[in-house]
């Protein structure tokens, strides 16, 4: 079933959008901030990068109004692990296909993208990833119908007020609703 009354989907990477990384010393002095979880409780479950992951993300993803769905590397331990630090109820996992298209990524279109569209089947979405190009972009562009929202973050940041920005102003309905570039 499709239309107004579903949720649109917000498709989230963790690494990077959640877990930044990869900032020089000159662009970030003092090291990435460290924080505890949700809870409260300083346990990292044996990733310390677990601690860049900051915990006033989980409310404000799940006031976007979206349903949120883990589209990441980590797949079921994105539940077992980021959701519990964040405060998050276990979301569904997008279960990545084996036999990725390798004419895909010589194109240069990113390996997750085929599959997002298709799980959208036609739903509205948001695929939030530091990994987006424009490749990806103009492919959904043509190949897929309704709103949708690519949007890349920063890794060396993560996300920052300026994204929960720009998602909440496509969720509420900025723009023409069909946008596949921000970021």
């Amino acid at each position: 079933m499709t239309g107004p009354e579903l949720r649109p989907l917000l498709f989230l990477d963790v690494d990077g959008p959640l877990i930044p990384f990869g900032a020089t010393p000159q662009e970030l002095p003092g090291g990435y901030p460290v924080y505890r979880s949700a809870s409260g409780r300083p346990e990292d479950a044996g990733n310390p990068l677990l601690a860049r992951i900051n915990p006033a993300y989980g409310p404000r993803l799940l006031s976007l109004g979206c349903e949120l769905v883990w589209a990441t590397t980590w797949m079921a331990d994105a539940n077992l692990v980021v959701a519990p630090w964040l405060g998050l109820p276990q979301l569904p996992v997008v279960d990545w296909p084996e036999d990725v298209d390798d004419a895909d990524e010589r194109g240069g279109l990113h390996w997750k993208t085929r599959t997002l569209v298709d799980l959208a089947a036609g739903r509205s979405f948001v695929w939030v990833d530091d990994e987006i190009t424009d490749i990806d972009r103009r492919w959904v562009a043509g190949h897929c119908e309704g709103r949708r929202l690519l949007h890349r973050v920063d890794p060396r940041l993560g996300l920052t007020d300026a994204d929960f920005s720009a998602l909440t102003e496509w969720v509420h309905g900025g723009g023409d609703g069909r946008a596949v570039s921000a970021g």
